[in-house]
């Protein structure tokens, strides 16, 4: 079967421009990354800051062109560098960034930016853009009457899901997911996250998913990869990359991430309990 994303052999090169004291040179952001997504999957990819992982975003949501190598979604050769994008392939790949905030336009009502998407791509009525907004508000777990109001009139939890709702408004076969659960507190990062598994299930979306957080990887992810100064330094499924990393960068990332050892807390609670009750207890005669 196809995969619904594959890359082979993805580069990024940036030019930076010298000064009086600076000659300028070529920024590799991305090193011969390659891999693939099969429809109905998640790929997660992770690292620190600065390793690539956004830059590689950009090139699979076709918004800034690799240097060299291949980009395939559905086995279709995609390089915005010599051919425009079709509305179709624009429609196949959608982004919902981190900061759900920053990516709502703040002057623009619940609908509008929910139906501009089908302004843009779809031809379709006023009423069958509005209807699709108001049944695609209850897929996301918010209500009709929301469809009226604007993105300050929401807790963080909710505009991430407006902008789910957003991404999904011309049924794509692929999302890129970037970082779309770091901004938000701990319980409705698990709200966000049931609601992702869910809509994957039904809509049969496949998931490009970026984060540095290791425990969210672990819950969503079929296939993890590892990128370090922009190459890809360990790729495989979730439970071979976790349970047996090969790179040391990848046992490196591991071992500084906290960790919650229930045994070691009750241990712990247990020794502190005895302490108190020994220094508590009578001395003997």
């Amino acid at each position: 079967m196809t995969p619904v994303l594959e890359a082979r052999d993805i580069t990024r090169d940036y030019h930076v421009p010298g000064s009086l004291f600076k000659k300028s040179r070529t920024v590799h952001a991305v090193k011969g990354v390659s891999f693939s997504v099969g429809e109905g999957k998640t790929l997660a990819i992770v690292g620190e800051s600065g390793c690539g992982k956004s830059t590689l975003a950009r090139i699979v949501t076709m918004i800034d062109p690799a240097t060299s190598g291949d980009l395939l979604i559905d086995g279709r050769r995609i390089d915005i560098a010599t051919e425009p994008l079709t509305a179709d392939m624009r429609s196949k790949v959608q982004i919902v960034f981190q900061n759900p905030y920053g990516s709502l336009n703040p002057r623009r009502k619940i609908g509008e930016i929910l139906t501009e998407p089908l302004i843009i791509n779809a031809k379709m009525r006023a009423d069958e853009r509005e209807a699709r907004a108001m049944a695609m508000l209850k897929k996301v777990g918010l209500e009709e009457k929301h469809y009226g109001r604007y993105p300050h009139m929401f807790s963080g939890g909710q505009r991430q899901r407006v902008a789910i709702a957003r991404a999904l408004m011309l049924n794509p076969r692929l999302l890129v997911l970037d970082e779309p659960v770091s901004a938000l507190d701990l319980s409705v990062q698990a709200q966000v996250l049931n609601l992702l598994a869910d809509l994957q299930s039904e809509f049969q979306l496949t998931y490009v998913f970026i984060s540095h957080d290791l425990s969210v990887v672990r819950h969503i992810a079929d296939d993890v990869m590892v990128m370090y100064f922009g190459e890809a330094v360990e790729y495989g499924s979730r439970d071979a990359v976790f349970n047996d990393p090969q790179h040391s960068y990848t046992r490196t990332l591991f071992a500084a991430t906290p960790r919650v050892d229930i045994e070691a807390i009750r241990a712990r609670l247990a020794r502190k309990s005895a302490a108190a009750s020994g220094a508590s207890a009578p001395a003997a005669l």
